[in-house]
């Protein structure tokens, strides 16, 4: 029996995958359970109905993620720190206060976006990576000075 299969189902397959599966099984477990659905002409026109518009709302999100890249990809941040002898920083930037500092200049950029390569302990300019979509990463800079 073919099924469209409403959730993740182990050892089975992925959501909004269509499967052969035997009939009690389908019967027994699938349909009863409401994991999946019989595979008819109607729910193929619903499900690629359902895949079009999480297309669109994914093309979307990524256009959006590409202008906040462009916005940002040539800003330098700058960051006041103090420091001890020999222009030691005391402590370090963190991605929060990287996120905080964002957030002021009026980007909502979450700290798990962002990725230290190495910890901002020195003074000068660093290269941070943001990533906010699997298909949009970018670099900004920030500068550390006292």
């Amino acid at each position: 029996m073919k099924v469209i299969l409403l959730a993740d189902v182990r050892k089975v397959g992925k959501k909004d995958e269509v499967i052969e599966v035997s009939d009690g099984y389908a019967n027994n477990y699938l349909l009863k359970n409401k994991l999946a659905v019989p595979f008819t002409k109607r729910s193929n026109e619903v499900l690629n109905r359902e895949l079009d518009k999480k297309k669109s709302e994914e093309e979307k999100k990524i256009a959006e993620c590409n202008a906040i890249k462009k916005e940002l990809e040539n800003k330098i941040f700058s960051f006041k720190v103090k420091t001890g002898s020999e222009d030691k920083v005391f402590g370090k930037v963190s991605t929060k206060q990287i996120a905080a500092e964002l957030k002021d200049k009026g980007y909502n950029i979450d700290k798990k976006c962002i990725t230290l390569e190495h910890d901002l302990d020195t003074l000068g300019i660093h290269e941070v990576l943001i990533s906010l979509h699997k298909e949009v990463s970018f670099k900004i800079r920030v500068k550390l000075s006292k």
